[in-house]
């Protein structure tokens, strides 16, 4: 489900679960262990994080096969995506998210923990549509939105529940270059490059203060918002929601 190609010291990192790469748990415990992997390479200086399609980076949580889970079964997927996200986001190297297409609901959350986000031009759709589910936007993507692109286009973002084509996703702040497809992964490599280029520690040390803040605030009201969620997921409005969306999945 996931494939690793090396470009010299940069790891392009593919997300190959068939079209979509809906996100179920065997894919993300493999995204968590690439992400250690790579961490713990010397000679890599950093990801690009993309996919093997052309028309989904990721479509999001994969609910036909989450759907029927127990709640302890979506428990562990749910704190494992969580985990997850939250390593990719304090990864001591650069990340860039290589979006070659649409980057939807936990797709979008994906790409935004990475440093950069380049996208292609054309119909290629980024948003969170949690809130049309009858869940909430997990708390880890609210509070790296908002310290991304500021209270209120954050709120506009997540209780709108909108998808942005490639140019409003750039206005909006959600992604930093809207690119050519043939150019959205040479790019990202480029960038990976260049902000591993003058010093690498100083870029960790650097990364890690940033990150800090949001890393503590998402750790310190994780158990009481993993809670949260699950409540919701199984209330009966969001079952109704969910069973919805599946017909259209």
């Amino acid at each position: 489900m996931i494939t690793v190609d090396y470009r010299d010291d940069v790891a392009v990192v593919r997300l190959s679960r068939s079209v979509t790469n809906a996100l179920n748990l065997e894919l993300v415990n493999q995204l968590r262990d690439t992400l250690e992997r790579i961490e713990h390479d010397p000679n890599v200086c950093g990801l690009v994080l993309g996919t093997s399609s052309d028309k989904f980076f990721s479509i999001g949580f994969d609910i036909p096969q989450l759907f029927d889970l127990t709640r302890k079964e979506f428990e562990i997927f749910y704190r494992a995506i969580n985990r997850t996200c939250l390593d990719l986001y304090t990864m001591p190297k650069p990340t860039v998210a290589a979006l070659t297409g649409h980057a939807i609901a936990g797709g979008c959350i994906l790409a935004l923990c990475c440093d950069d986000r380049f996208i292609a031009d054309g119909r290629k759709l980024m948003g969170l549509n949690e809130i049309k589910l009858g869940v909430p936007v997990p708390y880890v993507a609210d509070c790296v939105l908002q310290d991304l692109v500021g209270v209120q286009k954050a709120r506009e973002i997540i209780d709108g529940g909108e998808f942005y084509a490639a140019e409003a996703s750039l206005w909006m702040g959600m992604v930093d270059q809207v690119l050519p497809l043939e150019q959205v992964v040479p790019r990202s490599i480029e960038k990976v490059r260049l902000a591993d280029a003058s010093s690498r520690e100083a870029f960790e040390q650097t990364k890690r203060v940033r990150v800090a803040a949001i890393e503590a605030q998402v750790l310190a009201r994780q158990e009481e918002e993993t809670q949260l969620f699950m409540e919701r997921w199984y209330s009966d409005e969001a079952r109704e929601r969910l069973r919805e969306a599946m017909e259209k999945f």
